[in-house]
């Protein structure tokens, strides 16, 4: 059975860095690249997600939501 979908708005801009770096990586689309990188970090979250976080990897979450336009 196929899930269903849900839209998630973000700035139009950071959409314009997506679509820059999606040309040429393999990706099909914006959308594909998002839920990629979503997954990675909700894997990493899982695997910490019994522990607090150490500092190394709170500077790693910092440099990607920086890197996607959140920070």
């Amino acid at each position: 059975m196929r899930e269903s979908k849900v839209t998630v708005k973000i700035p139009r801009p950071l959409y314009r860095k997506i679509q820059q770096v999606v040309e040429g990586s393999g990706f099909n689309s914006p959308t594909d690249f998002v839920v990629y990188v979503l997954r990675d970090l909700m894997g990493e979250a899982e695997v910490t997600q019994a522990s607090e976080f150490n500092q190394d990897e709170l500077d790693d979450i910092k440099r990607k939501l920086k890197n996607l336009g959140y920070l």
